[in-house]
């Protein structure tokens, strides 16, 4: 089933070119090229132009006091916590930009549901994500820079943001200036190298000055004594060897000089005459090679268009294969979710049965303990030692009371006898 997946194109040749996981995710998968796994790099470079268009610098990283990220800063593996955190503190941001309300993640927060919540939102603007989300808890990688580019695409879209034609500035023509040629051989240039070389090679030249001098001398004394030049008296041996020393240092070289037009002109006639020849040779084995790689096409082509036919219903097989594994991991998904939500709530219902346990705890542990039961004994007992001294007092008052309604009593009668005898004595009168 794996080998019907590479179908040949009838383009020739396989080529290479790694689809994105958001454009043809439901057709069949292309096998990767070797630039696939520089990808993401150039998918972080654009996410990060992005970022900057949705002006993250001034509305999340100074409000939230993090760094700037680096251009390749989900490309490579740095600080995996660190990253994790900066990408789910990105997508929530982005997610509010484009218009949905997104809770920004804590730190300490599940990581399961928090990636669950992105991806959730991922699939409600459209995009897929066939992928574990385990692939996003490390913070790097090909997967973390394909959801912050969706979701950095979305806000662009929901803000309104449109490219623009470049606009080119307008360049002014300049005039042209023919520069000098100084590749021509001028009078006065042969004259200052002439100059030139009498000058570095005094030594071995002769100097025309003082040669001219000298035949000047001669010439006047040969006009003042005409008389005595009837004959020469020169050997006409000693003078040939004297030619033969001489002449040598009487020759003339003009250097040649590679910015001559001329010695351009010869080169470029060999050059031509050198490509003429090799041409000749090389276009026989050109022709060949052409005629060859002609009949390889055509017998590949013919192979696959073949191949193609044998391997129809197979084909025709992955492919529904492979929309029941995507209908089973959005099923996976969907159940992931619901098993996060879950654990959620299991976590929150051990918070409440840890707390009702440890009240119940305090609750016995004052039970048990004998501490109030000794206070309130205590109390008891001070409450009876109390009451006696109460009880005391109680009778002292009432010893107390018992005796002055005596004294009184013993008092009314002694008045009520005073007055009774008095009347008596009276009345014996």
């Amino acid at each position: 089933m794996a080998a019907a997946a590479a179908v040949v194109t009838p383009s020739g040749l396989d080529d290479g070119v790694s689809r994105s996981r958001g454009d043809g995710a439901g057709e069949v998968a292309v096998e990767r090229g070797p630039g696939a796994a520089y990808h993401m790099f150039v998918v972080m470079e654009d996410l990060v132009e992005k970022l900057k268009l949705l002006r993250y610098e001034e509305e999340l990283l100074r409000k939230s006091n993090l760094k700037p990220p680096s251009r390749h800063y989900f490309a490579l593996p740095t600080n995996p916590g660190e990253q994790f955190y900066m990408f789910c503190t990105l997508a929530a941001w982005l997610i509010n930009k484009a218009g949905r309300p997104f809770e920004q993640p804590q730190e300490y927060d599940d990581p399961n549901a928090t990636i669950s919540n992105i991806l959730s939102e991922l699939r409600s603007f459209g995009r897929t994500a066939d992928f574990p989300p385990s692939k996003l808890k490390s913070g790097y990688g090909e997967h973390v820079c394909y959801v912050l580019d969706c979701l950095a695409e979305e806000a662009l879209k929901y803000i309104g943001f449109t490219w623009k034609r470049p606009s080119y500035p307008v360049e002014e023509l300049e005039e042209e200036t023919v520069p000098e040629d100084d590749a021509e051989l001028t009078l006065n240039k042969v004259d200052e190298e002439f100059v030139e070389e009498e000058t570095d090679n005094e030594e071995n030249f002769i100097d025309l000055n003082v040669l001219k001098a000298q035949t000047y001398r001669l010439d006047m004394n040969e006009s003042a004594k005409q008389e005595d030049i009837l004959e020469s008296t020169t050997d006409a041996a000693e003078w040939g060897l004297e030619v033969e020393r001489v002449l040598p240092q009487l020759k003339v070289t003009i250097r040649t000089d590679n910015k001559d037009w001329r010695i351009h002109v010869d080169q470029m006639h060999q050059h031509k005459s050198g490509i003429e020849s090799a041409l000749k040779e090389t276009k026989g084995f050109l022709d060949k090679l052409h005629n060859e790689i002609s009949r390889t096409l055509e017998k590949i082509g013919s192979r696959e268009k073949y191949i193609n036919n044998q391997l129809e219903h197979l084909v025709q097989e992955y492919r529904a294969a492979q929309a029941q594994l995507s209908e089973a991991r959005e099923r996976y998904q969907q159940g992931n979710g619901g098993v996060t939500e879950r654990t959620r709530l299991l976590s929150e219902v051990t918070e409440e049965l840890e707390k009702v346990k440890q009240e119940m705890e305090e609750k016995g542990s004052s039970m048990t303990d004998g501490a109030p039961l000794v206070k309130i004994k205590q109390s008891l007992t001070k409450l009876k030692q109390e009451t006696v001294q109460m009880d005391i007092r109680i009778g002292v008052v009432e010893h107390t009371l018992l005796q002055s309604k005596l004294k009184e009593k013993s008092n009314m009668t002694r008045d009520m006898h005073a007055t009774v005898i008095p009347e008596a004595a009276i009345g014996s009168y």
